[in-house]
């Protein structure tokens, strides 16, 4: 299957079958939110996995539509860093340096570029954040699709709700955004619809 074939075939799974995903295939998903492009490489998030039945349980009651959340084989839960605090920016150039085997030192300019970033998204971080953890969620629903595991993102919840349940500490992070996991039942109704999306006409417009 190419990867046109497997976006086609994609679709916002409303029922799932309750089918666990092998855990060699959910590891692969879970390395392309790794690989996502994130602005200066920061990775301003978090990636919750629920996979057990009773956080899967608990969790149904922060969602408005909760079928997907009873029937998946796992939720992804992202989360985004509400600011970037120097400790943060420490441990990064920390990590570079000893991944890239070069001296702190030589980062300084790169340093001075993402503080130079920082002041002037400092009044919206939060949303800057925001930005880059959907870029992980749509590598996540991309890779799932190539691996012929469904999906469906999912913005309808209660975020204190989430963030209770997982006692996260929101002086830090905010739930961003969630995608549930597994494989479709055979009677939800929705997967015989045809995709409906804009003509080439009306979306592309070449300049």
């Amino acid at each position: 299957m190419n990867y046109l074939e497997a976006l086609q075939k994609r679709y916002s799974v409303k029922k799932f079958n309750q089918e666990k995903i092998p855990a060699d295939i959910l590891r692969n998903i879970l390395q392309a939110g790794k690989l996502s492009a994130s602005s200066l490489g920061l990775q301003p998030y978090k990636i919750y996995v629920a996979e057990s039945k009773e956080i899967l349980e608990k969790l149904q009651s922060a969602f408005y539509n909760p079928s997907q959340i009873s029937t998946c084989s796992h939720l992804i839960i992202i989360a985004a860093k509400n600011h970037i605090e120097d400790h943060y920016i420490d441990g990064y150039f920390r990590h570079i340096a000893e991944i890239r085997n070069v001296e702190l030192e030589s980062l300084e300019g790169f340093r001075k570029n993402i503080d130079g970033y920082r002041m002037a998204k400092k009044n919206n971080m939060a949303d800057w954040n925001e930005k880059q953890a959907y870029i992980v969620l749509a590598n996540m629903m991309f890779a799932a699709a190539l691996e012929k595991i469904d999906s469906c993102p999912m913005e309808g919840f209660k975020p204190g709700k989430i963030e209770e349940i997982l006692e996260l500490d929101t002086n830090n992070e905010r739930i961003s955004v969630t995608l549930a996991l597994g494989y479709r039942a055979e009677d939800d109704a929705f997967q015989h619809n045809k995709k409906v999306r804009k003509t080439d006409e009306k979306l592309f417009k070449f300049l």
